[in-house]
């Protein structure tokens, strides 16, 4: 594994602690500073994922940043805390008024970044590549909802 990826990996997990610990009151801005490093983050480690596969590298490489990105994914209802919906948020407010979806569409993303993990540890390209599409795809069913258009 490159370094840089251990460096997201561990990253990630560290905004993720650090902006659950700031979070206490639901209406700091550091949750929401919080989270979007760590959606940041996911997005950087899925990069460095897509330059793995397209590369033939033994997936077993990207064991620890999948756990990582599995870490975050089961992390994330708990970034959107009552009262976060404030500040320079990308979150639509269906985060909150849709809740129950909402936490659906986080497991969906948590169970496919922690079998993408399983694939990676069991050094199995073929199912990590599998589950690498479909974690991409559990993030885009959960941005369409819940998530800002991007203003590029």
């Amino acid at each position: 594994m490159r370094i840089g990826t251990w460096g997201l990996a561990a990253a990630v997990l560290l905004a993720g602690a650090a902006a659950a610990q700031a979070g206490q009151g639901a209406g700091d801005p550091g949750v929401v500073a919080g989270r979007q490093a760590g959606m940041r983050m996911s997005g950087a480690i899925m990069g460095g994922m897509k330059g793995a596969i397209d590369r033939g590298d033994d997936v077993k490489t990207q064991a620890f940043a999948a756990r990582a990105l599995a870490g975050w994914a089961k992390a994330i209802p708990g970034m959107f805390p009552a009262g976060s919906d404030k500040g320079a948020t990308e979150a639509l407010p269906a985060v909150w008024s849709k809740r129950a979806e909402f936490e659906a569409k986080a497991a969906a993303y948590a169970a496919a970044a922690t079998a993408l993990a399983d694939a990676a540890k069991a050094g199995d390209k073929a199912a990590f590549t599998t589950q690498f599409a479909a974690v991409r795809a559990s993030c885009a069913a959960c941005h369409d909802g819940f998530k800002k258009p991007d203003q590029h």
